[in-house]
């Protein structure tokens, strides 16, 4: 028989199953760290392909985005204000994220509004002091007056438009002035809902006022002694092999 012409004698077995590779054997773990302003430093772990030739396992895993319950970060009660990090570079084994966006659940949201009451919304654009541009909404609700006896608490518009120029004021104020660090040091515990809702007592009682959502809309150039700052390393050059590399909580 003349060579090539029976291409088939040449290869294996028809329909000869192709060898499978399991995925998960070209992966590697490593541990999520939030910034130190919260309590629980390890928030998890992501799974990512090792570095094959140009393609680089550190790329994979920059702009990822985590959402953490407070609850989570903190070891408190407060399990409906969830926080987003985003993963902004890799030391050793050690992914660092940063502050990227803050909102409360849905069902939060829906357990707050009720009938009988007057729902007032705000947002403004701010820029902290080191270059990040912000949008913060806040919500909050009407309530009774001391010994009422009517039925509904409905703000006038008039009313309305005072309250929402306070919140403004307020939000304008107590972020412009300081930094990330200090803006999430502030969102943990929602100290600008409660300072909103003193200084809204005098033109209506309100209660339940809070930041609803802060979203990043523009960030400065990134500055990785901004960010090991942010994890309290502020000198050290990160490195390192291993699981925990030196950041405690």
């Amino acid at each position: 028989m003349a060579v090539g012409k029976n291409k088939r004698l040449t290869k294996g077995k028809k329909g000869a199953k192709k060898k499978i590779i399991d995925p998960y054997t070209r992966k590697d773990w490593y541990d999520v760290k939030a910034p130190a302003m919260f309590t629980n430093r390890n928030i998890g772990k992501t799974l990512v392909t090792r570095t094959q030739g140009k393609k680089l396992a550190s790329d994979g895993l920059k702009g990822r985005v985590f959402e953490v319950s407070l609850a989570d970060l903190q070891n408190d009660e407060v399990v409906f204000r969830k926080f987003r990090l985003i993963s902004e570079d890799v030391q050793g084994k050690n992914v660092l994220t940063n502050f990227h966006g803050m909102s409360l659940t849905t069902d939060k949201l829906r357990s707050l509004v009720k009938k009988w009451q007057t729902l007032i919304e705000a947002n403004v654009d701010v820029k902290t002091t080191d270059g990040y541009l912000l949008r913060v909404f806040c919500i909050g609700f009407t309530r009774k007056q001391p010994n009422q006896i009517k039925k509904t608490a409905y703000a006038k518009a008039s009313q309305c438009r005072v309250i929402r120029r306070k919140m403004v004021e307020i939000m304008r104020r107590e972020i412009s002035e300081v930094d990330m660090k200090e803006v999430v040091t502030k969102l943990i515990p929602d100290s600008i809902g409660r300072d909103i809702e003193k200084k809204c007592q005098s033109t209506f009682p309100l209660h339940d006022v809070l930041i609803r959502k802060v979203k990043v809309l523009k960030k400065p150039k990134f500055d990785i002694g901004k960010l090991l700052e942010m994890h309290g390393e502020g000198t050290t050059s990160g490195g390192g092999g291993g699981g925990g590399g030196g950041k405690t909580g």
